[in-house]
């Protein structure tokens, strides 16, 4: 790939790492990554991929912006209430990198429409709220060989790791969603705003590591970060050779929709 003088510019700071150069922002720019979720998680996950100059990014979120989402959800503005929010998205990544080919996704991923649209791309971030979207991008990641990074966050708390194929993945922690009303969603319990900016940010480094070739990612460990405490915490898991989904006899062979309520603060 050539780069434009303006390209050299823009990616300077990238490519004079020794870890990322040229080849690797080569890499960024004809890379496709796929963020689930333009909310909390997803805000920063796609400023800073675009910013970095990540080639494709797709976004899928069938929601409209709502004036409780911008407490946390930093690509939406005042002005963007009650539109959709991949149409908000794809304006603000415009605005910081032309480079960048937007693909918005206004639907409700589930089961019959997921691993059509995670084919293309490279890697996958759950940026999402709910269980059940959770458990079926892991689930379909794992059984198409995708990479993703999974993240959660509740009050003053956020998690993320990394898998990649033969790595640990969602369900060899937890096996199946939690029973409806045992977890709170962030409209009962809250979120401060920031920590989704913590978790995603730690996203989207993954992405670029992962994108690049650079460093070593979150695979087999859990980071979880508490922003009262103001630390974070990384616990060593390791693949569940009785996962029903990656392990060595899977149960789960076909993607399922669960149910389950979503974060809803109206």
């Amino acid at each position: 790939m050539n780069f434009t003088e303006e390209q050299i510019y823009r990616y300077s700071r990238n490519i004079i790492l020794k870890e990322v150069g040229g080849k690797g922002q080569e890499k960024l720019l004809s890379s496709k990554a796929l963020v689930v979720g333009a909310g909390g998680l997803g805000s920063p996950i796609l400023l800073y991929l675009a910013a970095a100059g990540v080639g494709t990014l797709g976004i899928i979120d069938s929601d409209i912006v709502d004036l409780s989402n911008l407490q946390r959800q930093i690509i939406h503005f005042t002005d963007d209430l009650d539109k959709p929010k991949v149409e908000s998205a794809a304006e603000k990544i415009s605005r910081v990198n032309p480079d960048v080919k937007v693909i918005p996704y206004k639907v409700r991923l589930d089961s019959s429409n997921i691993e059509e649209i995670i084919e293309d791309y490279d890697f996958i971030i759950d940026g999402t709220d709910n269980f059940p979207t959770k458990f079926l991008i892991n689930d379909a990641c794992v059984m198409r060989g995708k990479p993703f990074s999974h993240a959660g966050i509740l009050r003053f708390d956020g998690q993320t790791f990394t898998h990649v194929p033969g790595s640990m993945c969602y369900r060899c922690i937890f096996k199946e969603p939690p029973p409806k009303g045992v977890v709170p969603t962030c409209s009962e319990a809250g979120i401060l705003g920031a920590v989704a900016g913590v978790i995603g940010s730690i996203q989207a480094v993954e992405a670029l590591k992962f994108l690049t070739g650079a460093g070593d990612l979150l695979t087999d460990r859990l980071l979880t970060f508490n922003a009262l405490r103001g630390g974070f915490r990384e616990v060593k898991l390791k693949k569940n050779k009785n996962c029903p989904v990656c392990g060595e006899t899977p149960t789960i062979k076909e993607l399922k929709d669960y149910e389950q309520p979503a974060c809803d603060l109206k």
